[in-house]
């Protein structure tokens, strides 16, 4: 075959199958158009004939809202004290267990005595020794002081009697100074603890020869307790006019906000700059913790009670739907019918609440179930939470088959036209 009937037989099964698809496009047009009319009356009448849309409505209700403000916070100790001893020596005992809360004055190592026990004892030995000289230094200046041997005594004799009675006098206080010293010394053999805290892990163990760097171990005061976190420089303002007026509250919730830690802080102190890097503001609460429920080194998250409102506007989250004007609810009316109303949040109550800054009023009731069936001016059948619509009477399901078959000889009848 040449190459001019291959391309012919081409073009013409081109112009085929063109002209079968157009026919059938046209056909399907047709169609469509002839079925138009009837079934758009019928989709029309079907939704009037459907009845009430059944949605989920509740009232709005009135309660104090209180406004938070939200941070991560990092708990530290009121006290944190690394204990080592102030004298060195071998360290004899450990007298407290690791984890425990200890008391302050409480004994926590003993380190060996005795060589501070010898300069203690030194120091008392020359200071009885100087007593003793002083005495006799005394009693010789008194007798050469008497008027019965003044003639005998020259006065260059009399002075140096007299200097030998301070020079003793001097000796027995610079005993009295090292006996303080070295007691103080030898009290320092016993290691106390400095204040009331939990006991961390050991650093040393006995036998070891210790001295003024060895750590013994790190007591942590845990009650009360610290929470220090930061907020945005815009919440300055608020936070420091409620803190004028009393101590804000504070809760420390877990990390996944299911819970509440601790909720009885007070807000303790406000940094007295903001940090020109992130546009925050330090801040820290101190929490009474006697059930230890807070830890040093914890994070949490701080939840500050700035202010609240009296009688905020409060309804479920999910009636709040967001359009293109903004915000709004479905609610219902006197007469079965629903009407789109534009509301403006406030700040959220809990997971499932919000309030209403404006826009609603208490006591109206808003949809917060089957919205998307729903248009300014639906009937709807208004059910509590929980609540299902009543199963149809016999007699609406009558009157419903009824127009189905009115329906349905209206298409059959109109099937010959």
């Amino acid at each position: 075959m040449s190459r001019f009937w291959k391309i012919s037989l081409l073009v013409v099964a081109v112009v085929v199958v063109l002209a079968i698809g157009a026919r059938m496009l046209r056909g399907g047009h047709e169609g469509r158009g002839g079925q138009g009319g009837p079934n758009a009356a019928q989709g029309g009448d079907a939704s009037q004939d459907n009845g009430p849309v059944p949605v989920t409505a509740v009232p709005a209700t009135t309660q104090d809202v209180p406004v938070y403000a939200n941070a991560l916070g990092t708990v530290t100790a009121l006290n944190t004290v690394t204990v080592s001893p102030q004298v060195g020596g071998q360290l004899l005992s450990i007298n407290f267990k690791e984890g425990q809360e200890v008391k302050k004055g409480e004994l926590l190592a003993q380190i060996d005595p005795r060589t501070l026990q010898a300069s203690y004892d030194e120091a008392a030995a020359a200071k009885r020794q100087n007593q003793a000289l002083l005495a006799t230094a005394r009693s010789n200046f008194a007798r050469s002081s008497a008027p019965e041997y003044q003639q005998y005594v020259s006065k260059t004799d009399l002075d140096t009697q007299r200097n030998q009675v301070s020079q003793y006098e001097a000796a027995v206080a610079a005993n009295d100074a090292s006996m303080r010293a070295a007691q103080v010394q030898l009290q320092y053999t016993r290691i106390t603890a400095p204040i009331d805290g939990i006991a961390g892990i050991r650093g040393v163990d006995v036998g070891n020869i210790v001295s003024t760097s060895t750590a013994i171990v790190t007591l942590t005061q845990i009650h009360p307790i610290y929470v220090s976190f930061n907020l945005p420089e815009r919440q300055l303002t608020a936070v420091r006019e409620g803190q004028a007026q009393a101590p804000l509250p504070v809760a420390a919730l877990d990390r996944g906000d299911a819970h509440v830690i601790s909720g009885a802080g007070k807000l303790d102190v406000i940094d007295n700059r903001i940090s020109a890097d992130s546009g925050t503001f330090g801040a820290r609460a101190i929490f009474d913790n006697a059930d230890n429920a807070l830890w040093p080194g914890q994070f949490v998250n701080v939840r500050l009670q700035l202010r609240t409102i009296p009688g905020g506007i409060v309804v479920p989250a999910q009636a709040v739907q967001r359009g293109p004007d903004g915000d709004y609810v479905y609610v219902v009316q006197a007469d079965s019918t629903v009407q789109m109303q534009t509301v403006k949040q406030g700040v959220e109550v809990d997971d499932s609440h919000v309030q209403i800054a404006s826009g609603l009023k208490a006591g109206q009731k808003v949809v917060t179930e089957g919205q998307f069936r729903l248009k300014p001016g639906s009937k709807v059948q208004a059910l509590a939470p929980g609540e299902t619509p009543a199963p149809p009477t016999e007699a609406e399901l009558k009157a419903a088959a009824g127009k189905n078959r009115g329906g349905g000889g209206g298409r059959r009848g109109g099937g010959p036209r």
